[in-house]
């Protein structure tokens, strides 16, 4: 059923489904899903919400919204069920307001026009500075909705470019800001840029996915096999063009890897970690290889007006820990770093 809500000037929200999940400690959780007006004219991005049925308070603190990395969408890892349980799960069972948000070209939100056409038609599209104008937009959905000023930010992967990018220009919407797996300027080859010219897209199939390089010792299986295979099916029926290919496949937009080329792997950071002040938590995995640890090592101290400020690495984990045997310390680690007490002025 379609509504219209007033979120700052009037704009279409339709909420697209209501569903409940009880976890095995009996804490039921709700789920809402949105697609909201972006930022420019004919892009809806899609929003998802889980909370507790028993949450009536919304602040600051208990807030939280996920932005996804530069080739898959958010609902895929972030709120992946395995053994009955997702990270977005885990958080919204513990007190919070939970969302997570596709930029247009990803998921459910709108795919640009150039995706109908081969790729190698136009330039890359959705670059960095783009993906952080619909994640604000994200962002002021979820404010209007609850009524507060600031909520917490999470990314992932390239994810953390554009919460950081965010951040760093709005620091008075932001509480608290956690970057998993934070990419910063490289020492080492990209492993998405394969070279040569770039379309406005690229194309990622279920091989492409499972031979990609991930770091893994000899001896060493970090994600069981019924793991794997259930983001597999997730994740290649979430482009509705590649989910009919066969084999399926997943377009991703190209921005990410032409800023790849321009910034991180020329030298200059995207955005300057000095402007970000508020409370910054980086946290990556030993064995990631996307965004090696030399990324988070190297950022750190270049965050010096954000306190506090931490750094966790995960033992035996690759860039996508959170979906492996050892998840568990990310949640929580970052769940510690949300709970703990605002910091005194």
């Amino acid at each position: 059923m379609k509504r219209t809500t007033k979120v700052g000037l009037l704009m279409l929200m339709l909420p697209l489904a209501g569903c409940a999940t009880v976890l095995s400690d009996r804490q039921e959780l709700i789920t809402e899903e949105f697609m909201i007006p972006g930022p420019d004219r004919g892009v809806q991005l899609y929003v998802r919400n889980k909370r507790p049925r028993s949450l009536a308070t919304f602040n600051p603190d208990n807030i939280v919204l996920f932005v996804h990395g530069a080739t898959y969408p958010a609902e895929t890892s972030f709120d992946l069920q395995l053994d009955g349980l997702s990270w977005m799960d885990y958080i919204a069972s513990r007190g919070y307001d939970v969302y997570l948000m596709d930029v247009r070209g990803y998921g459910r939100s709108s795919r640009p026009a150039e995706m109908d056409q081969p790729a190698n038609r136009n330039p890359p599209i959705v670059r960095t500075g783009t993906a952080a104008r619909d994640y604000a937009a994200a962002v002021d959905f979820v404010l209007k909705r609850r009524g507060v000023t600031k909520l917490n930010l999470m990314g992932w992967s390239w994810g953390t470019a554009i919460a950081a990018l965010y951040t760093s220009q709005n620091n008075a919407k932001v509480n608290r800001l956690v970057l998993y797996a934070p990419l910063w300027v490289r020492q080492t080859k990209s492993l998405t840029d394969t070279g040569g010219a770039l379309g406005a897209y690229r194309v990622v199939t279920v091989d492409n996915a499972k031979k990609r390089p991930t770091g893994i010792p000899a001896g060493k299986k970090p994600m069981p096999d019924a793991w794997l295979e259930a983001w597999v099916r997730a994740t290649f029926a979430s482009d509705p063009v590649g989910a009919k290919g066969n084999p399926p496949f997943v377009r991703a937009p190209n921005g990410v890897e032409l800023d790849g080329r321009e910034y991180w792997s020329a030298g200059k950071p995207l955005y300057n970690p000095a402007n970000i002040r508020v409370p910054t938590m980086l946290i990556v995995a030993e064995w990631d290889t996307d965004t090696p640890v030399y990324m988070a090592r190297t950022l750190f101290p270049k965050l010096v007006n954000a306190e506090p400020k931490r750094l966790v690495v995960i033992g035996e984990g690759t860039h996508g820990v959170m979906m492996e045997k050892n998840r568990m310390q990310l949640f929580r680690e970052v769940q510690r770093f949300l709970d703990e007490p605002a910091p005194e002025l």
